[in-house]
């Protein structure tokens, strides 16, 4: 007879329910839900020769057995006496199970999704201020926003950076450079050089500057997806993601950024992320010490998905930590009823923060400048960033010379609140440190 089915989403409940169970030896305890959904028990081989550890950790895991089912282990088969390196590597991602001592620990092994579960440390001092445009799904402008945003920003004075990260679909860097005007390498050339350490090869021959460049104040490059000849692209893209044999993917990132940032010395650095919940925009999002913008329009799946992410952060105890990060963009706004579009975009964005991140309405969060009644002209810190949608932009308008008259138009709210943020951003008020982040040791 088959045993009881147990789905994945209630082996969390009955794993507790076991651990309760038995009197638990005072030692590291890690239940590690593998690859396939099955849970095992990982502690130190220190205790192996140890009786009373062996039996009590025996009697846990015939109790995971008979609650989990087909996703357990049978009898001592669920017990692995591993070195206390092995243990290490745990503790780096593994979440304590509330209600016991400080020592049992829950950690999830993924094919993907491994960057969704920690934060890297805040942004630095003293260093370029990094900011990281994301969206759950594709179509909503974010690219766009990338490159009329970094020339608004050079105009200003700024020497700005910008990194196409969407190595899928890299439309940002034909929006920003003519074919013949791109350097001989891209990010994807980075980083397939970078595993057989020749990423210092390619570093100086990867960035260009756009045409407009020549009439700003400050001054643009963007290190782009693709060299001026893209070569093997998709050999070279099916290798981009690799972690090489002492970095993962975000580190190998993070140096990256740290290279172009130490050669060019910007003191704005754009990274237009992949979008979706993909391990790699993980990466820009959460590892990458930046601020985040967080592209929406008025879908019901875009919330939906939204949702998905911000319940994920507060069920990994890393609400603090990243809603202090997080702004909201109103990306294609419409020009008619404009008032109530932003005031239901204002409500969907609060609601997220109060129900998923546990942000409560009179938070300091909020506190500095609170929520403005006018819609349209709002600068608190939970208030839509608004991008309107202009016909011009929506029939293919070229972004390598964007008409002035279409841009103030579509994006001058954008820059007034993106202005306001960064200020805030720069005193200091976003990131004091938060008691539950969980740095990734890269």
């Amino acid at each position: 007879m088959s045993s009881e089915f147990v789905p994945f989403d209630d082996m969390r409940r009955r794993a507790v329910r076991a651990l309760k169970g038995v009197n638990l030896p005072d030692i590291p305890i890690y239940l590690v839900r593998n690859l396939y959904g099955k849970v095992s028990i990982s502690v130190s081989d220190r205790v192996e020769d140890n009786e009373a550890c062996r039996e009590s950790l025996s009697r846990l895991a015939c109790g995971l057995s008979a609650a989990l089912g087909a996703r357990g282990y049978p009898g001592d088969d669920g017990v692995l006496y591993v070195s206390d390196s092995m243990l290490e590597t745990l503790r780096d991602t593994a979440k304590p199970i509330e209600g016991f001592h400080d020592e049992v620990f829950w950690e999830d092994r993924l094919i993907t999704g491994n960057d969704w579960w920690t934060v890297g440390d805040p942004p630095r001092k003293g260093n370029a201020k990094r900011w990281t445009l994301f969206s759950v799904k594709g179509g909503v402008g974010r690219s766009t926003a990338a490159a009329v945003l970094a020339r608004h920003l050079a105009r200003g004075g700024e020497r700005v950076l910008v990194v196409d990260l969407d190595l899928e679909s890299p439309a940002l860097s034909s929006a920003m450079l003519e074919p013949g005007a791109r350097p001989d390498f891209g990010v994807a050339d980075w980083f397939v050089e970078d595993l057989v350490g020749q990423g210092d090869r390619v570093i100086e021959s990867m960035t260009a500057a756009p045409a407009w460049a020549d009439d700003v104040n400050g001054a643009a490059v963007i290190a782009p997806a693709h060299g001026r000849d893209p070569g093997e692209y998709l050999a070279k893209l099916g290798r981009v993601h690799m972690e090489s044999a002492k970095d993962p993917w975000a580190a190998r990132l993070e140096r990256l950024l740290t290279a172009l940032e130490a050669r060019l010395e910007p003191t704005v650095v754009l990274l237009d992320s992949r979008c979706g919940l993909h391990d790699i925009a993980a990466a820009a999002v959460t590892d990458i010490a930046a601020d985040v913008l967080l592209f929406a329009d008025g879908s019901e799946a875009g919330w939906a998905d939204y949702g998905l992410l911000f319940r994920h952060w507060r069920e990994c105890g890393l609400a603090a930590s990243m809603r202090q990060r997080l702004s909201f963009v109103s990306a294609l706004t419409p020009p008619k009823n404009t008032a109530a579009y932003l005031d239901r975009f204002r409500e969907r964005t609060r609601e997220l923060f109060r129900e998923r991140l546990s942000e409560a309405p009179d938070s300091p969060t909020e506190s500095n400048g609170g929520f403005s009644s006018n819609a349209q002209e709002g600068d608190g810190p939970r208030d839509p960033m608004p991008i309107f949608w202009h016909e011009d932009l929506a029939a293919g308008a070229s972004l390598r010379d964007p008409g002035e008259t279409t841009v103030e138009t579509a994006y001058r709210g954008f820059f007034d609140r993106f202005a306001s943020l960064a200020s805030a951003r720069e005193e200091g008020h976003a990131h004091s440190p938060a008691p539950d982040a969980h740095p990734k040791n890269a």
